[in-house]
């Protein structure tokens, strides 16, 4: 804590770059570098501050590709999911007010450099239905879907019932395919972790193929441990929902902040992705994605990538870390890495099928920054077979502001890759030129 003090009595928000730095990023692959950690007196606050983009402006697309906005003029667009009839619902969201209370002088930096980067905004509490009537691969219909929500997130429909995940509860409504509105009421099928603190508030649901099952991610109540164990009581976990009987069980834990979900084509594996502690040094600790086994441990907050012992966690639980199983793939320190999607379409050409896009947020406390673009994993067999190729980028500026901040992704009904922009406002479209 004495640390900490000392950072935010002498951290001006708005400088950047404090801490040392890093040449590369060895978080990368099936065998990312772990080596040891580097704690400092001060913590590397590397801030990209948010830039409104121009009107002209477009990120840029890989080789081949050519990026256009889907949409624009929304209200901090986080997560997407493309209905069968084509219709594309954006979740407008932001953290609960509620949020990080009583987590001390860090909960209270973060939230400050946070807003610098482009959250802290009242959350809109709705999802936005996108329609593309015409195939022009632009929106020619945004309107409100769903209103007065509570900081919602991941949304999956089963059969005619639509599933959101607000921060606190899993949520059904009736739904009728082609609606452009839902005015009906929603009735609450499970309380979902919450409470004061929250301090990874975003729930991402997904439903299995037999339609029985939704997995609900529910991310830790700290970055390790410094809260207490007591407050991840149920938190930085996948839980397994059966629809029938309303009954939830943990499927896999110790995963800090699990956001994607994605069913893997060749295998059929559900994967994740997952944001890792900070303040170990710039190349500690990897964001990572995983196939998620079910009963697994991951490690957190006792250990990461596997059974290496985060010593700032007390007490420890060394027959637990004997069990902690190290993740598939490693997507850079501190990239923020939040949206998953597996290309299972046929619009691309066959490198990318099967493979994986994941969107990067970007890093906050790293030096030189990283992420701030979606990245594509190519696979084979079911499995990663390569490093992370760039796909999306060109969200930062010259000068290090932030134009845009990749979340989620999804594919539309034509197989063309959709990218929230919650900096930008906007959802961004890439298909082949």
């Amino acid at each position: 804590m004495l640390k900490r003090l000392i950072a935010i009595t002498v951290l001006p928000l708005g400088a950047c770059a404090l801490g040392p730095s890093a040449a590369v990023d060895t978080g990368l692959g099936t065998s990312p570098l772990i080596g040891p950690p580097h704690e400092s007196l001060l913590p590397t606050v590397n801030i990209a501050p948010v830039q409104t983009p121009s009107a002209e402006f477009t990120p840029t697309a890989a080789s081949g590709f050519v990026a256009t906005k889907f949409a624009a003029g929304l209200s901090h667009p986080r997560w997407l999911y493309t209905l069968p009839n084509g219709d594309v619902l954006v979740a407008e969201s932001d953290a609960p007010q509620a949020h990080d209370k009583g987590s001390g002088l860090f909960g209270w930096l973060r939230k400050k450099v946070m807003k610098r980067a482009g959250a802290g905004v009242p959350s809109p509490d709705r999802i936005v239905l996108l329609r593309d009537a015409q195939g022009t691969g632009t929106a020619q219909m945004q309107t409100v879907f769903l209103s007065h929500l509570h900081s919602p997130f991941g949304m999956a429909l089963i059969g005619r019932y639509l599933y959101v995940a607000d921060t606190d509860a899993l949520l059904r409504f009736n739904y009728a395919p082609g609606a452009a509105t839902i005015d009906g009421p929603a009735t609450k099928v499970a309380d979902l972790p919450a409470g004061p603190i929250n301090h990874h508030w975003t729930k991402n649901i997904i439903a299995d193929r037999s339609g029985k099952h939704l997995y609900i991610t529910v991310g830790s109540n700290s970055n390790a441990g410094e809260n207490g164990i007591a407050a991840e009581e149920g938190r930085a976990r996948i839980l397994e929902f059966d629809v029938q009987s309303r009954t939830l069980r943990p499927y896999a834990t110790g995963l800090r902040n699990p956001n994607g979900l994605a069913w893997q084509p060749q295998s059929g594996a559900l994967w994740t992705a997952v944001n890792e502690r900070d303040d170990l040094g710039n190349n500690l600790v990897p964001d990572y994605m995983t196939a998620v086994r079910d009963g697994a441990f991951y490690g957190f907050p006792y250990s990461y990538w596997g059974q290496h012992v985060d010593t700032r966690v007390t007490p420890q639980r060394p027959a637990l870390v004997a069990t902690a199983i190290a993740p598939d793939y490693g997507l850079g320190n501190h990239t923020a890495s939040l949206g998953l999607v597996f290309y299972d379409g046929d619009l691309f050409p066959p490198h990318y099928r099967g493979g994986a896009f994941i969107g990067q947020h970007g890093s906050w406390n790293r030096k030189p920054r990283t992420g701030y673009k979606v990245v594509f994993v190519p696979f084979a067999n079911g499995k990663p077979a390569g490093l992370p190729e760039d796909f999306l980028t060109g969200f930062l500026t010259p000068d290090g502001r932030a134009v845009g901040r990749p979340v989620g992704v999804a594919l539309d009904k034509r197989g063309a890759l959709l990218v929230a922009d919650d900096v930008g406002n906007a959802v961004w479209r890439v298909a082949p030129r």
